[in-house]
């Protein structure tokens, strides 16, 4: 069941969202390759968006891609939508929260099976549980 959309004013993210989060989640920034506690090898966990707790994708989904952040073959259904995003002079797939519109990090079509995508994830944006 899709979660209703959580709506927020830059004022209220700013307060609830450390500075780095807040630069990423909500102003669409990337982090540091290799610099995110996600990036570590998976344990069995729940990764939740960091501004609103939304669930987004499950360890077992986890996998190493060698780029420095967090990488998922497949988010929890309906957890997240999707944007064209036409910056840095390329185009590429956009992933965001489905409850509070968060930026996530980008989807890429080069992944393992069997969904052959790689969700490549900021690790500033997710928590594990």
């Amino acid at each position: 069941m899709k979660q209703e959309k959580i709506v927020k004013t830059e004022e209220e993210w700013k307060r609830q969202l450390t500075p780095e989060q807040y630069r990423v989640c909500r102003r669409k920034g990337t982090e540091t390759p290799y610099t995110g506690d996600c990036s570590l090898p998976r344990e069995p966990g729940i990764y939740r968006c960091v501004c609103c707790g939304n669930e987004l994708f499950n360890s077992s989904k986890k996998f190493e891609s060698g780029t420095g952040w967090p990488s998922f073959f497949e988010p929890v259904e309906d957890s997240v939508e999707y944007k064209t995003d036409a910056s840095h002079g390329m185009v590429r797939t956009e992933v965001r929260c489905a409850v509070c519109d968060s930026h996530l990090g980008h989807v890429f079509e080069d992944g393992p099976p069997p969904t052959g995508r790689r969700y490549c994830i900021n690790s500033v944006a997710i928590r594990k549980e």
